[in-house]
C-alpha cells in the first residue's frame, strides 16, 4: 500500500505559476493588487494542483473568512437576479467566497434569521439587495455588528452615503419621460411600479420632474405590481380614463410588456397611435412587438461595485484610496421602435 501524495502547498502553487509565495497569497486572501493576468495565472495553478485554502485555518490566522455575505429579498425580478450574478462575478474574481441567505417575506423575525445564518458562517460583510421600504427598516435596524452595504433605493444627490450604491433611477426616468415630450406630445403617462419600493418612487419623481420642466400636465398615475397582468390591467384602466393619451412610460419592462398587449387589443398601433418607453432593458425588450424603447440599468455593474465598496469597509488597507467606485450606476436610454412622433 502506497501512502496517498501529500496536499499541496502554496510554494507548489507559486512554483507552477512562476509568481512569488508572496503573490499567491494576495491571490488567497483576495488583495487588489494582483493585475488580472497574474491572478489568472494562479488562479489556474491552483485549480492543475488542486489546492484548497484551509479555510478554518485562515480565518483563525487572519480572522477573516474569505466569505461576503448577501442577503436578497426577490430572486425571480430580472433586477436582483442580475445584481447578485455581479456580486459573485466581483467576489470570485478576488478570490472571495459568496453566502446567500434569502428572505421570503419582509419580517424583522426572518430578517433576522438570515443575519443570524450568516454570522453564523463568519462572513465578513454582507451586502443587502433592498429595495422595499421595509426590508431596509428591518435591516438597519439588525445590522449592529456586521459592514454592510445596500444595492437599490438611491438617485441622484441621495447617492452621497457610501454604504449603498445603486442606479440612477430619477436621471433614468427623466430621460425617458423627456424622450417622449421631445417627440412632440403633450403629455405622457406613467405605470408605476409598487409605491413600497424605493426604486418606484424615485421614477416617479424623475418622471413628474420632466414633465413639470416642460410645462406639461401631469395626469394621474397608475400603479403596477411589476408583472405583465398588472400592465396590461393598468394600460385598460388608463385608456378607458383618457383615450386620447398618446404616450406611456412604464416603470419596467414587464409591465410594459403588458401594455403592449392592452393596446393591441384596443386596437391602437404602437408607436403610430400610442408610444411605449419602459426601464430595466430586460433581454427579451428588443424582441418585443415593436422592439421596446427602454432605459437600460446596469444590474450587474452595481453588484460589482457593491463589493467593492464592501471590500474598503472591512479591508481598508488593501484598497488604493483612488480605487473606490462611485456609488451611483448611471442608466442609459435604449431607444427602439416602439417609441415615435406624437399623431397630428
Amino acid at each position: 500500500m502506497h501512502d496517498s501524495a501529500p496536499a499541496p502547498v502554496m510554494t507548489d502553487v507559486a512554483r507552477l505559476a512562476g509568481v512569488s509565495h508572496q503573490t499567491v497569497s494576495r491571490v488567497v486572501n483576495g488583495s487588489p493588487h494582483v493585475s488580472t493576468p497574474t491572478r489568472n495565472k494562479v488562479l489556474a495553478a491552483m485549480e492543475q494542483l488542486g489546492y484548497r485554502r484551509n479555510a478554518v485555518a485562515r480565518a483563525l490566522a487572519t480572522r477573516r473568512s474569505g466569505t461576503l455575505g448577501v442577503i436578497t429579498f426577490d430572486t425571480v425580478l430580472h433586477g436582483p437576479v442580475t445584481t447578485l450574478y455581479g456580486v459573485e462575478q466581483a467576489a470570485g474574481a478576488l478570490g472571495l467566497g459568496v453566502s446567500i441567505a434569502v428572505v421570503d417575506r419582509v419580517s424583522s423575525d426572518a430578517v433576522m434569521r438570515a443575519l443570524t445564518r450568516l454570522e453564523d458562517q463568519s462572513v465578513e460583510g454582507v451586502i443587502a439587495l433592498a429595495t422595499q421600504e421595509d426590508a431596509v427598516r428591518a435591516l438597519t435596524a439588525g445590522l449592529r455588528a456586521l459592514p454592510a452595504i445596500f444595492v437599490g433605493g438611491l438617485a441622484g444627490a441621495a447617492a452621497a452615503d457610501a454604504t449603498a450604491v445603486g442606479t440612477d433611477q430619477l436621471d433614468g426616468a427623466q430621460a425617458a419621460t423627456r424622450h417622449l415630450l421631445e417627440f412632440g406630445h403633450r403629455t405622457v403617462h406613467h405605470l408605476a411600479g409598487p409605491q413600497d419600493w424605493l426604486d418606484s418612487r424615485w421614477r416617479v419623481e424623475g418622471w413628474r420632474a420632466a414633465l413639470h420642466a416642460a410645462g406639461a400636465p401631469e395626469p394621474p398615475l397608475v400603479e403596477g405590481d411589476w408583472s405583465a397582468r398588472s400592465g396590461y390591467c393598468g394600460m385598460r384602466a388608463m385608456l378607458a380614463a383618457d383615450p386620447a393619451l398618446t404616450a406611456v412610460f412604464a416603470a419596467n419592462d414587464q409591465m410594459a410588456l403588458g401594455a403592449l398587449r392592452a393596446l393591441d387589443e384596443a386596437g391602437r398601433r404602437v408607436p403610430e397611435d400610442v408610444s411605449v418607453v419602459g426601464f430595466d432593458d430586460v433581454p427579451e425588450a428588443e424582441f418585443f412587438r415593436p422592439p421596446l424603447t427602454t432605459v437600460r440599468q446596469h444590474f450587474a455593474e452595481a453588484g460589482q461595485r457593491a463589493v467593492h465598496l464592501l471590500l474598503d469597509l472591512i479591508r481598508p488597507q488593501e484598497s488604493p484610496a483612488d480605487a473606490t467606485p462611485p456609488p451611483l450606476v448611471p442608466t442609459e436610454l435604449v431607444v427602439r421602435r416602439s417609441s415615435g412622433p406624437a399623431a397630428r
